[in-house]
């Protein structure tokens, strides 16, 4: 009899038990509310880890998912690891395997078929299709295994996954707004199935790492990006929406590519542009609210400084190409002053490069030198630029001077060769951001070496084979003297008997944890110190064990504590300045951070359950 009423209800128990949920929209089209109420949560829903929405106030999607269904959603499927009961009520029973594995053995076996692989590309797509089928289980993979995993799904597998997404592509992972959208564009986000999105990663593809335009190619960089933001900083899969901007690609080689998935015209810009590009932002806060983090990536330089400029107060968005690459650069030299036993204002610093880039950390650097003391003009004279056309200077024959540039110009006579400028300035500290792979000759390391007892080299290019140099030639060439740092990942190197472990100056390090304290704080805007207190927490975390090693930066297997550590200091400034609108404040900062990350662990879809007195259970 009772096996008999189970049946009947059988049917409606997905829907109480296991179904899918949204977070509910905080405001509406035009903006959220200006203070929002602290998620509540719910200790038997942490403590038994039930697969429902804890961190928040939901409403049930409504949707019955079960049997194969649950099995085809990412979000949901557990795989193997479905326990017998759960495999029961929710209709999978006789659909897998009758052996229960656990997320541990599940990771075993999947490192192995991982390891199998023979090309980076190959393991970049065989975690794409564990990502598709199992979500939590590729987190787990990419948290426990990340300075494994992060240059396979990031920088510098990512780079030729982009050039070849066309023959890759398998499912759809993020949205295409094309220019032939405008006017629609809201409809489109209306497509995404998912209504609590708080972080969007959107590119337009024009300038894809160190490679280019690569157009609707580029949509590998916003996946990659936000699959960092959950595995490194605990956002929540489910908020998180890559978006490519699709205006055309002046890729000569793409637009006659049978492969090519974008569309196959010539860039359009200009008022149109610019009009698609309000459309897209308005229409983020209008589906999504005020609260929506935006971060601009693998924008070309003539836009990118532009629209972060024209954005940056009316949105909550930031630039990890300027921003984030100037936090994770100033993080590294602010620890090699602790090697150098030096002040930021001792140094000269050598740019190769004057964009994007180059132009963020140096006005970040700038910044941190202000906080020491030194005057803002004098920090300014503490920086010297070299681009395509030279050394940057005022009154330079060959043009090229960028507003932007033109705050870092010299009053100097004209020179090209890096090596003449380095010979003739005597740098201190050379920082290559300018993608030109080999750009630091032998000649010029010698020279750095010649001219400093602890030469600061940091080649931070990628992908490796942008890099300005690599790990072994900078310790080479300086006799094991050089505090070194890099874009992408190097091998350790061992010269005269020591082995020195390069340090990855990897954005990973900051745009995670800014993203977490932004969403968790509740921020409207992202400030530029907030990226300075950035550097500084992430230089604090550096041990005297590393900076032994050669290290300046901590290892990336630590990188979701350091993300932890980061968010928490947002939020703390961000309540200390009056910019939070998360209410009441919650009295500890970082376990508030804490209880709204992600959660790698399979939940139970199995609800808990409690005895009343005097009734049976």
């Amino acid at each position: 009899m009772a096996f008999s009423i189970l049946r009947n209800l059988q049917p409606t128990l997905p829907q109480l038990v296991s179904p899918q949920l949204r977070r509910l929209p905080l405001g509406g089209c035009g903006g959220s509310r200006s203070a929002r109420m602290a998620p509540l949560t719910s200790a038997a829903q942490q403590k038994r880890g039930f697969q429902g929405g804890a961190g928040g106030v939901y409403e049930v999607d409504g949707a019955k998912v079960r049997g194969i269904e649950l099995l085809r959603d990412p979000h949901l499927n557990k795989g193997m690891a479905f326990t017998l009961k759960e495999r029961q009520i929710l209709g999978v029973h006789g659909l897998l395997p009758p052996s229960v594995f656990s997320q541990d053995e599940q990771a075993s076996r999947i490192i192995a078929n991982f390891r199998r692989a023979t090309t980076d590309l190959d393991k970049y797509i065989y975690l794409s299709s564990l990502q598709d089928r199992n979500e939590k289980l590729f987190y787990r993979i990419v948290s426990d295994h990340v300075e494994e995993m992060a240059p396979i799904i990031y920088t510098p597998t990512v780079g030729l996954a982009c050039q070849k997404y066309g023959a890759i592509f398998r499912r759809p992972r993020g949205l295409y707004i094309t220019i032939n959208d405008l006017g629609h564009v809201y409809e489109i986000l209306c497509n995404w199935p998912e209504t609590g999105v708080k972080a969007i990663v959107v590119t337009d593809g024009e300038r894809i790492l160190g490679l280019g335009d690569l157009g609707a190619f580029g949509m590998g960089i916003p996946v990659g990006k936000l699959a960092l933001y959950t595995a490194m900083g605990g956002v929540k899969p489910t908020q998180c929406l890559p978006v490519v901007i699709d205006v055309g690609t002046d890729n000569e080689k793409l637009l006659v590519d049978p492969m090519y998935i974008g569309l196959r015209h010539k860039r359009v810009r200009g008022q149109k542009y610019d009009q698609l590009i309000d459309e897209f932002l308005n229409s983020v806060i209008c589906r999504y609210g005020q609260g929506t983090l935006v971060q601009f990536e693998d924008f070309a330089n003539h836009n990118a400084f532009r629209l972060l400029e024209k954005y940056r107060n009316r949105y909550l968005t930031f630039n990890d190409d300027i921003q984030g690459t100037a936090s994770v650069a100033v993080a590294g030299i602010i620890a090699a002053m602790r090697i150098t036993k030096t002040k930021l204002s001792d140094h000269k610093y050598l740019f190769q490069g004057a964009g994007e880039a180059s132009i963020g950390i140096a006005d970040l650097l700038v910044m941190a030198m202000e906080e020491e003391g030194t005057s803002k003009e004098e920090a300014i004279s503490r920086i010297w630029m070299v681009d395509s056309k030279g050394l940057v200077t005022t009154n330079r024959s060959t043009g090229g001077l960028t507003a932007l540039k033109a705050v870092y110009a010299k009053d100097h006579a004209e020179v090209r060769s890096l090596e003449t400028i380095c010979e003739e300035l005597k740098p201190t500290a050379a920082i290559g951001a300018a993608a030109i792979g080999g750009a630091f000759t032998e000649k010029f390391i010698q020279m750095m070496a010649k001219h400093n007892d602890r030469p600061i080299i940091f080649a931070l290019s990628n992908p490796t084979s942008k890099a300005e140099c690599t790990a072994e030639q900078a310790y080479k060439l300086t006799e094991g003297r050089c505090v070194f740092a890099s874009g992408s990942p190097f091998d350790p190197v061992e010269v005269n008997g020591r082995v020195y472990v390069p340090g990855q100056g990897n954005n990973a390090y900051i745009f995670p944890g800014m993203a977490l304290g932004a969403i968790v704080a509740g921020l409207h805007h992202v400030t530029d110190i907030m990226f300075l207190r950035a550097s500084q927490t992430l230089a604090e975390m550096v041990s005297e064990a590393h900076l032994e090693e050669g290290r300046l930066y901590p290892p990336l297997s630590t990188v979701r504590e350091v993300s932890t550590k980061l968010a928490t200091r947002i939020v703390e400034y961000a309540y200390e300045k009056g910019m939070a609108t998360t209410y009441p404040e919650p009295p500890n900062k970082e376990d508030f951070v804490r209880r709204h990350q992600y959660s790698l662990d399979y939940g139970t879809f199995v609800p808990p359950t409690y005895p009343w007195p005097g009734m049976p259970e």
